[in-house]
């Protein structure tokens, strides 16, 4: 498994903007799918968006054109830039890597903690 820690989650004003970070030591992260998913309160972790090998990326409907996914192989990071964010996408934010799949939860092997971001009204 791969370790991997969040950052850059906080606090928001709606129809804002935010950059969470994706970080790992592992020098074997450029051959990981990334995925990001989000869970808020009282509700099931879903899916917001995944980064390939080849930088190719696919974004829950929620959130297409308004986030995008990006990494950096040579830093060991991948990024979810929020942008326009609503109130209704306060939750905690996560980091997943996955060897093949990445539309899907049960594809991924490793999890990072989690980073939570708060959107006001």
């Amino acid at each position: 498994q791969m370790q991997l820690v969040e950052s850059g989650g906080g606090l928001v004003q709606a129809g804002g903007s935010l950059r969470l970070s994706c970080s790992t030591p592992s020098y074997t992260f450029s051959s990981y799918i990334v995925g990001w998913f989000r869970q808020a309160p009282g509700k099931e972790r879903e899916f917001v968006g995944a980064i390939w090998r080849d930088g190719s990326t696919s974004y829950a409907d929620s959130v297409k054109g308004r986030f995008a996914i990006s990494r950096d192989n040579a830093k060991r990071t991948a990024y979810l830039q929020m942008n326009r964010v609503s109130p209704e996408e306060t939750a905690v934010y996560f980091c997943a890597a996955a060897s093949t799949g990445g539309f899907f939860q049960r594809d991924y092997s490793s999890w990072g903690q989690g980073t939570q971001v708060t959107v006001s009204s």
